[in-house]
């Protein structure tokens, strides 16, 4: 009786899911933003549904449900802040030498104006990261906004804990917030002791809203940190020892962050804010005012990106980012799974005589995004694309100069995830000393690289060639 009615019951699920599979195929093909994401649900939708439904429902959409809903609620509270923020905009006929164009093309994209009147600081590698956000955490007046994607509960952890509560217990406002997958090792009592000491700490609910209530494919990867709505830390360190070199498996750590003060302070802090009232449905009370710094002479464009934008902001930058490039482009990641349009632009790049290098990690931190790299090789190379392997511990940082002119610090790698799926902050310099100052920083770094060759991957073992195809066809979720 049992094995009839298990039977049965097979009987009417097997066409069901099949059904519900198909269904959902075409959901995906009319949904999902690339044809390669598109063609691998689909053919997987319909052929072993039993598998591929409960995955598609994870990880299968690559849209924030709610978010710009929540931000036009948010923009009712914070009347005329961006019209505030074109006052201190410049002309991008004001901006470096070069095609004006250009300029026009990224303040389309970041929905908001470069920025006149901040002054800029580079901070290379941990110590000088940290060192530089706890002084400015310890000399708020006001409020401090805290904003990572991982936070460790270990040594440097704990400093930044302490410091937060330091300062609520000064009546300082703390708000702090944390990506809710990211730091999902965090220990209730870490932020238990926040809470009692006053600081407002929060998780980005990337599950908030009935819509999404299965997404666990969205990330809040922004590092951000402003004091006093006057300086602001962004760039590409979480909170974590291993930052700071202190992990056996990594060891030394190269990362870049970039510390700036003036009217684009601002727009970093709007970002913030956006995130902390979709998570929260609060709107902080917080200092609005634009005032250009006395010796602030760069211009800078903050760009948030995400899965609510409209447009595939992140992807639309480096794809106009390359294509602006005359004479150099210079890029570090962690990560290099970019999508045609990028692999396009820099083929272009090299065939317009541009310098091409693309600088990433020896050390693998996830194997499937560092196998699905050595694919891209063949796309790359042969073109006269320079690939390079950094030979001096893990290279986490997200740097992209163009030309004498150009440079972007900020959290977003060059990978599917970032691209499309993670809400990321990139910081834009049009400044020829400060795109000099990274020039000077990337040199040393190709110093202690290694040159790719095509036979990185052509004198691999055929199960390594089949590894990197299969890690390849991976890569819109990577």
């Amino acid at each position: 009786m049992i094995g009839r009615d298990f039977h049965h019951l097979l009987a009417i699920l097997v066409p069901v899911l099949h059904g519900l599979g198909i269904v959902t195929a075409v959901h995906a093909v009319m949904k999902t933003r690339t044809s390669q994401g598109a063609i691998a649900w689909a053919g997987a939708l319909i052929v072993v549904p039993y598998v591929a439904l409960p995955l598609y429902w994870v990880f299968g959409r690559d849209r924030f449900m709610g978010y710009v809903t929540a931000r036009r609620e948010e923009g009712k509270r914070i009347a005329n802040l961006r019209e505030s923020l074109a006052l201190a905009s410049l002309d991008v006929a004001l901006l470096p030498t070069g095609d004006t164009a250009v300029y026009g093309v990224f303040n389309r994209l970041a929905h908001m104006p470069f920025a006149a009147g901040n002054t800029a600081r580079l901070l290379v590698d941990g110590k000088a990261v940290f060192d530089a956000i706890f002084a400015g955490i310890d000399g708020a007046k006001d409020y401090v906004l805290a904003q990572f994607f991982i936070v460790h509960d270990d040594q440097i952890g704990g400093e930044f804990r302490a410091r937060l509560i330091a300062k609520a217990r000064q009546g300082v406002r703390v708000y702090f917030l944390y990506d809710e997958i990211g730091s999902r090792t965090l220990s209730r009592g870490y932020l238990r002791e926040l809470r009692r000491a006053g600081v407002e700490a929060r998780p980005f609910l990337t599950s908030r809203d009935l819509r999404n209530r299965f997404q666990v494919n969205f990330r809040n990867h922004r590092k951000i940190v402003v004091v006093d709505g006057r300086d602001a830390y962004v760039g590409g360190l979480n909170v974590g020892d291993e930052y700071l070199g202190r992990s056996k498996r990594f060891g030394a750590w190269r990362d870049t962050h970039v510390a700036i003060s003036g009217p684009a302070v601002k727009a970093v802090q709007l970002s913030f804010v956006d995130d902390w009232h979709w998570s929260t449905a609060e709107v902080p009370q917080l200092d609005w005012s634009i005032e250009p710094e006395k010796d602030g002479g760069k211009a800078v464009l903050v760009m948030p990106s995400g899965p609510v934008d409209r447009l595939d902001t992140c992807a639309l930058f480096f794809v106009h980012a390359i294509q602006s490039a005359k004479r150099r482009l210079w890029i570090t990641s962690p990560y290099f799974v970019p999508d045609e349009a990028i692999l396009s632009a820099l083929q272009l790049a090299v065939l317009r005589g541009v310098d091409v290098r693309v600088m990433l990690p020896s050390k693998p931190d996830h194997w499937l995004s560092w196998l699905a790299s050595f694919s891209y090789l063949k796309d790359t190379l042969p073109w006269g694309v320079k690939m390079y392997r950094y030979q001096g511990g893990f290279l986490h940082q997200k740097v992209l100069l163009i030309d004498d002119e150009l440079a972007s610090v900020g959290t977003a790698n060059l990978d599917m995830r970032s691209l499309r799926l993670n809400f990321e902050i990139t910081l834009l310099f049009a400044d020829a000393a400060f795109a000099a100052e990274i020039a000077r920083m990337l040199e040393a770094d190709f110093a202690r690289c290694r040159p790719l060759l095509i036979s990185e991957i052509a004198g691999r073992s055929a199960p390594f060639k089949l590894a990197v195809q299969f890690a390849r066809l991976l890569s819109p979720v990577l």
